[in-house]
C-alpha cells in the first residue's frame, strides 16, 4: 500500500459529522481512496451513513470490495479491511448497560463476534462488545433437552404419516392395488391346453370332476329338476399328486375361463385388503361366468379361526365364506380349492353348501405309476431295455411329481454319458439317487471295508433269495450312496402291498438279520461292525409292531397295545411281556438266518467275490450265480 499523506493520519472524530464526510469526499475526489480506507478502518472517522458511503466508494475504486467486506461494514465500522482476514475470539461482555441491552435485560449465555480486517481488526478487537467501535454482538443458545425431544418426535410423526399415506395410495391405485382385477397374472385364462387324458394315475378323482365339466357345458340339464351341483370342490392329497393339473383340466375340458389364485396372495399388512381382494376375485368371476376359480393352498386363509388371530385374517376368511354362500350366490362360478392339510381348515368352510365335496387325490398305485411314466416318456427317447413296469414296482409311494423328477434325472444322466436314449441303467441310477442319495465316488474305502460290505450285502441277498415269503430280489450293490455303503433291493411281484401276512413279516425280519449273521460267520463275533445298526433298528421296529399293533404274539394274543404313545396306559407287566416277545421274534429270525447262511456258505463266498469284482449285480445275475435260488426252506417261517 502506498504511503499516505500526512493529512490522512489526522483524527476526524473531534470534527462534526458533516465535516468528517466532507473531508472523506475530498480525499476520494483527489484520487486518494487509500486514505479514506485507512481513516475509516482505523477508527479516526465517524460511523455515519454518509461516511460509510465514502468508504464503500473507496473500496470500489481500489477494487477491494467483496460480499464479506460489505456485510461486515454494514454490521459495524472497522470490521473490514482489504489487507487480509482475521478472526477474533469472543471477548467478555461489559456489565450492563451495553449496546442493545439494559440492566433489566441480562446478556445471552453465549456471546461472540467475528471480525475480518487488517489494522482495523486489531483496533476493533481491543474495543469492548457493544461499543461504537465494536457494535456487532452475536448470541447462540442451545435448545433444551425437552425442546430437542419434541422436535425429534414431531419429525418422526410427520415421516410416519407421509409413509403410511404413500403406502395406502400405492395399494389403492398403484401396481399393488385393486387386488386381482389389476394383476395381470390373476386375470382369467381361456383355452387351457390341459385335458383329462394328460393326467394319469388319479382315475377316481377324474371321474368325480367329469360331472363338473358336464354341468359347465349344459347347466340346464342339471337344474331342470331343481338340483344344485356343489358350489365348491376341495382337492385333498399329498404334494405333487396333480391337484392343480386337475383344476386346469376341468377348465380345459369345459372350455370356460379359469381364474387362478394362491391363498397367500390375499393377505396384506393393511386390514381389509385381503377381504377386498376376495371380493374383487369373485366380482370378476361373476362377470366371466360360467367359469372356474381355483385357489391353491387354501389353508393359508381358510385355517381354523382362533380368538388370538389377527383381525385382518378373520376378515379375509369371513369374506370368503360370504362369497361362497351369501345372499347373492355366484351363479355359474365353481370354486375349486386344493390343500395338503384338510384337518387344519375351518369347519365353516368345509360344511355342506360351501366346499361340500371332497375329492381325494392320492399317490398313484403301481398301475398309475406305470401310466405316468409312459406319459412322461412321450417326449423323452428311451432304449429298448427300459421296462417301466419294473420301475413302477420299484417306486412305491412316489407321486406324479416324483416320477417326473425321476425321468428328468435319468435323461440328464444319459446326456452326461453321451447317450442318445435313456436306458434302464439310467433309470435305476436316478431311482437310487432319489431314495438313497448321490453316489459317493470319492469315498476312500479300504480293501477290508469293501470285503466286509460285500459279505454283508451278500448275506442279505442270499436270505432274501432262499426265504419263503420274501419279495423277489432285484439288485445288490456295494456302491456307497448317501450314508449307506451298499444296499439290497427287493421289489413286489405285481401290485403294491396293502395287507401283509405274518409269513411276509417274518421273512422281512430274516432278511434284516442276514447282514449281521454273514459278518459273524465269515469274520467272527469279535469282528462284528456297526454296519448292521440300521438293519437292527428296522427289525426291532417291525417286531414290536407285530406284537403291539398287529396282534401276532402267541402270548399276548390279538390285542392292540398303545406302546408307542408313551405307554402311560400300559402296565409294567405288559411292557415286560412286549419286550420279551419282541426279543423272541428277533432271536428266532437271527437263528433262521444263521441256519440258512451256514447251509449256503459257499454261495456266500461266491457272491461276495462277484460283488467285489462288479460292484452291482441284478437279481437275475445273482440267481444264475448261486443256482437259481428257491432251494431253501419253503414252509411258512415261524
Amino acid at each position: 500500500m502506498p504511503r499516505l499523506p500526512s493529512h490522512a493520519r489526522v483524527d476526524l472524530l473531534p470534527l462534526a459529522p458533516h465535516r468528517q464526510v466532507a473531508h472523506l469526499r475530498s480525499l476520494n475526489e483527489a484520487g486518494n481512496p487509500d486514505a479514506v480506507i485507512q481513516l475509516y478502518e482505523s477508527g479516526r472517522a465517524g460511523a455515519a451513513a454518509a461516511s460509510l458511503g465514502e468508504y464503500v466508494k473507496a473500496l470500489v475504486r481500489t477494487d477491494r470490495l467483496d460480499a464479506g467486506a460489505l456485510a461486515a461494514s454494514i454490521g459495524g465500522r472497522g470490521i473490514v479491511g482489504g489487507a487480509g482476514n482475521a478472526v477474533r475470539a469472543p471477548a467478555p461482555l461489559p456489565p450492563p448497560p451495553y449496546w442493545g441491552a439494559s440492566a433489566a435485560q441480562p446478556p445471552p449465555p453465549m456471546v461472540g463476534s467475528s471480525f475480518f480486517g487488517g489494522a482495523g481488526a486489531a483496533a476493533a478487537s481491543a474495543a469492548p462488545l457493544g461499543s461504537a467501535a465494536n457494535p456487532l454482538v452475536t448470541a447462540a443458545a442451545e435448545p433444551t433437552a425437552r425442546a430437542q425431544l419434541w422436535r425429534t418426535l414431531r419429525t418422526l410423526g410427520l415421516a410416519f404419516v407421509l409413509v403410511s399415506g404413500a403406502g395406502a395410495l400405492m395399494d389403492e391405485r398403484g401396481p399393488l392395488g385393486r387386488g386381482v382385477l389389476n394383476a395381470p397374472d390373476l386375470r382369467p385364462t381361456t383355452g387351457s391346453p390341459v385335458r383329462f387324458d394328460d393326467i394319469k394315475g388319479v382315475d377316481e378323482a377324474k371321474g368325480e370332476l367329469e360331472e363338473v365339466v358336464a354341468y359347465l357345458k349344459d347347466p340346464a340339464r342339471f337344474t331342470a329338476l331343481g338340483g344344485k351341483l356343489p358350489r365348491g370342490l376341495l382337492l385333498v392329497g399329498p404334494p405333487g399328486t396333480g391337484k392343480t393339473m386337475l383344476a386346469k383340466a376341468v377348465a380345459g375340458e369345459a372350455g370356460v375361463p379359469f381364474f387362478y389364485a394362491s391363498g397367500s396372495e390375499f393377505e396384506e399388512m393393511f386390514v381389509g385388503v385381503g377381504a377386498r381382494r376376495v371380493r374383487d376375485l369373485f366380482a370378476a368371476a361373476k362377470k366371466a361366468a360360467p367359469c372356474i376359480v381355483f385357489i391353491d393352498e387354501i389353508d393359508a386363509i381358510g385355517g381354523a379361526r382362533n380368538p388370538k388371530d389377527q383381525q385382518y385374517m378373520k376378515m379375509t376368511l369371513n369374506q370368503l365364506l360370504v362369497e361362497l354362500d351369501g345372499f347373492k350366490p355366484a351363479t355359474g362360478v365353481i370354486v375349486v380349492a386344493a390343500t395338503n392339510f384338510p384337518a387344519s381348515l375351518d369347519k365353516a368352510l368345509i360344511r355342506p353348501g360351501r366346499f361340500d365335496r371332497h375329492v381325494i387325490v392320492p399317490n398313484p398305485d403301481v398301475k398309475g405309476r406305470e401310466a405316468i411314466l409312459e406319459a412322461k416318456f412321450r417326449e423323452v427317447p428311451r432304449a429298448k431295455d427300459v421296462d417301466l413296469a419294473v420301475t413302477a414296482r420299484g417306486t412305491p409311494g412316489f407321486s406324479g411329481a416324483d416320477l417326473a423328477n425321476l425321468v428328468n434325472l435319468a435323461a440328464l444322466d444319459a446326456a452326461r454319458a453321451g447317450g442318445k436314449t435313456v436306458s434302464m441303467a439310467n433309470l435305476e441310477a436316478a431311482r437310487d439317487r432319489i431314495i438313497m442319495g448321490a453316489e459317493r465316488k470319492s469315498a476312500a474305502l479300504s480293501t477290508a471295508n469293501r470285503r466286509l460290505t460285500a459279505y454283508h450285502e451278500g448275506g442279505h441277498a442270499l436270505v432274501a433269495l432262499h426265504t419263503d415269503g420274501a419279495h423277489p430280489l432285484h439288485k445288490a450293490t456295494i456302491v456307497p450312496r448317501g450314508l449307506s455303503l451298499g444296499s439290497v433291493t427287493q421289489l413286489p411281484e405285481t401290485d403294491d402291498e396293502t395287507s401283509v401276512s405274518r409269513r411276509q413279516l417274518l421273512a422281512k425280519l430274516d432278511v434284516c438279520m442276514g447282514g449281521r449273521v454273514a459278518e459273524e460267520l465269515i469274520f467272527g463275533e469279535g469282528e462284528v461292525t456297526t454296519g448292521a445298526s440300521s438293519d437292527l433298528e428296522q427289525a426291532t421296529r417291525l417286531a414290536r409292531a407285530m406284537v403291539t399293533k398287529f396282534g401276532m404274539s402267541p402270548i399276548l394274543g390279538a390285542v392292540s397295545i398303545p406302546y408307542d404313545d408313551g405307554g402311560a396306559m400300559v402296565s409294567p407287566e405288559t411292557r415286560a411281556a412286549v419286550e420279551a416277545e419282541t426279543r423272541a421274534l428277533l432271536a428266532s429270525a437271527y437263528a433262521r438266518a444263521r441256519l440258512l447262511l451256514t447251509a449256503h456258505e459257499a454261495d456266500l463266498h461266491r457272491l461276495a467275490r462277484e460283488l467285489l469284482d462288479k460292484e452291482t449285480l441284478t437279481g437275475a445275475q445273482i440267481r444264475e450265480l448261486v443256482g437259481g435260488g428257491g432251494g431253501g426252506r419253503k414252509k411258512a417261517a415261524g
